[in-house]
């Protein structure tokens, strides 16, 4: 169950020709004229593609198995180049595995679906040294010695999941599984995890010690383990450190700064299909969207980067300037987290009606059209309507549980004992737990008062998070403003919901991370169930974790499917809100890059080349 953060707003899903609105909110439309258009002549061995990375997406943990403490998705941007997952997901511009791309040749299942068995290609790594299935028992030993200390780890989930393992030959794995398991749940959600990891270089428990089998006893795991965490949390020796530099994926890691900035050069000994053509792959930090944007309008080093949604008027500009754009919804849900156990306000966020009516006040079609230009999910619920398919319900299809109205939000806070102030601040009039009191733990006179955190540096972040702050008040709703870097977010979150939560101490009311990108199975795995990984604001119901089994252990049916994702649309687990589509920009000579990948945007440099003449 992978969510990772890319490196610009958003993830990828398609490249389409598309009309915008202009921004505003109405009225004019402009062509910003993407297309799928792809670079036209000879291909160029060699050059440097120097990326932009958004506000606050640096890395800062380099070893695979990151600790459930690091929360920090971009990482994984980091490490997917040097150590890519058995299951590539995203083929071309399709949300579907790639079979070209993975380390495996054969997955196949048996014994009523309870038998997995994988068969790996001859791929070697750096050292010259064969990918065999003892990388991946080194993998799976690792994991078990985290246990919940695994930044991807839910409870019965990989690898509590795996009763035994057999490995008949080097390339062979047998996975003999607790239960059945549909199929396309466990290979999109589960196998794509499973990063196979140099056995013969980092079985060791410390930085002088000799190579040996350690892994293979519970104590041992846990020593070699401590010793890579350790190793993969300093920044300063990511590029040195002579652990990271035994990889199988197509580059290897040749800078790494603290400020974000990190470089790649090609894997010579690279196995996959698609050998780089570039010499070399930049990524440059950047701590505001308009300095990006000004970067990439002064014709300076970028070869790509990104347009905000709330810039569309720079597209002719860009385009003059040499760059091409490409457009993307992503495959994932925006959101706002409520944090159900937060001394101060969980009371206030637990009872349902409360949610409903902060999310009849979310004006998501006005945020759609006036920030996005018209650009993005309508945010209806938990699965994305733009890139879903058949997995959308007919209740997200048509605007979900949910519509924007102020007057049903004021009835519904009447309705509990609140005494509706709009433009002011509500008060609880009828403390209690009837049906028409506020509910449990809530006293007489407390306020709808809440802080929403949010990432900063991203302008559409800003004005979406104002909007929904003035809409809120129309009903009495107070939301304080607060703005941080996303990696000072993300660890406070995180690492309250790995050490205390949902204790008290979790000081954090709502949160707006920016958006979830899903893997291709959007079950809500991880995220909805009871103690899931990224389940940050503590949600808890016996249906909704009935609901979610049903998309893992059933039979795959749309019907099974449409009645998890309904429920969690109701249930407000998370607030909903719409989800930006990206606008790539690109130097116009960069082949390989559009149709862009679903799921690899921004970091298959593999694909990419330069070139010249026609």
């Amino acid at each position: 169950m992978r969510i990772p953060r890319y490196l610009a707003a958003g993830a990828a899903i398609a490249t389409v020709s598309l009309t915008l609105a202009a921004c505003g909110g109405g009225g004019s439309t402009a062509n910003i004229g993407v297309g799928s258009s792809t670079a036209i002549g000879h291909i160029v061995n060699g050059g440097t593609v120097t990326e932009a990375e958004a506000p606050g997406a640096s890395p800062n943990y380099i070893f695979p198995v990151v600790p459930a403490t690091n929360e920090d998705g971009y990482n994984e941007n980091l490490q997917e180049p040097l150590w890519p997952y058995l299951v590539y997901i995203g083929d071309g511009d399709k949300a579907a595995v790639d079979p070209q791309e993975s380390l495996y040749s054969s997955i196949t299942y048996a014994n009523n679906d309870t038998k997995v068995t994988i068969v790996l290609k001859p791929w070697k790594w750096s050292d010259g040294t064969p990918v065999t299935s003892r990388d991946f028992t080194f993998f799976l030993n690792l994991l078990k010695a985290a246990g919940s200390n695994w930044w991807l780890y839910v409870q019965g989930e990989f690898p509590d999941n795996i009763a035994s393992v057999q490995t008949p030959n080097a390339s062979t794995i047998v996975l003999n599984l607790t239960r059945s398991y549909n199929p396309e749940f466990f290979t999109d959600n589960q196998l794509s995890d499973v990063q196979l990891l140099p056995q013969q270089a980092w079985d060791k428990t410390s930085a002088t010690g000799k190579i040996g089998n350690y892994d293979e006893t519970s104590s041992g795991a846990k020593a070699v383990l401590a010793f890579l965490q350790k190793e993969g949390s300093d920044m300063a020796t990511f590029a040195t450190n002579p652990l990271w530099q035994v990889v199988n994926g197509p580059w290897k890691l040749s800078a790494f700064n603290s400020n974000g900035y990190y470089s790649y050069v090609p894997n010579t000994a690279y196995s996959g299909p698609v050998k780089p053509h570039l010499s070399k792959f930049v990524l440059e930090p950047f701590t505001t969207d308009t300095a990006e944007l000004n970067s990439l309008r002064a014709g300076g080093n970028l070869s790509m980067g990104y347009l905000p949604l709330n810039d569309l008027a720079q597209a002719g500009a860009l385009k003059a300037g040499g760059y091409s754009l490409a457009s993307q919804a992503v495959p994932g849900v925006a959101e706002i987290v409520p944090n159900l156990y937060n001394a101060q306000v969980g009371p206030l966020l637990r009872p349902l009606y409360v949610r409903q009516a902060m999310e009849d006040l979310i004006d998501r079609p006005l945020i759609v059209s006036k920030i996005y230009g018209g650009y993005a999910d309508p945010g209806n619920g938990p699965v994305p309507v733009l890139t879903g398919g058949p997995l959308v319900s007919p209740l997200e299809k048509t605007g979900g549980p949910y519509p924007y109205s102020p007057s049903t939000a004021i009835s519904l806070l009447k309705s509990h004992g609140w005494k509706v102030v709009p433009q002011g601040v509500d008060t609880c009039q009828s403390p209690g737990s009837g049906p028409a009191d506020c509910g449990a733990g809530i006293t007489k006179g407390e306020q709808l008062l809440f802080t929403l955190t949010y990432s900063s540096g991203i302008a559409a972040f800003d004005e979406q998070n104002a909007d929904i702050q003035a809409t809120e008040e129309l009903a009495g709703i107070k939301i304080v403003l607060k703005s941080e870097p996303f990696n000072t977010l993300d660890a406070a979150v995180g690492t309250c919901w790995a050490n205390d939560h949902p204790a008290a101490q979790c000081g954090w009311q709502l949160v707006d991370y920016g958006y979830n990108p899903y893997t291709m199975y959007p079950s809500g795995d991880g995220l909805f169930n009871t103690d899931g990984t990224g389940n940050d604001g503590g949600y808890q119901s016996p249906e909704m974790d009935y609901l979610i089994d049903q998309t893992e252990y059933g039979a795959n049916t749309t019907q099974a499917f449409w009645k998890y994702e309904d429920y969690a649309a109701e249930q407000l687990p998370w607030l909903w809100v719409p989800d930006e589509s990206d606008i790539w920009v690109y130097k116009s000579n960069l082949g390989g890059f559009a149709p862009v990948n679903p799921y690899q945007a921004g970091i298959n440099a593999e694909t990419w080349y330069y070139t010249s003449g026609s």
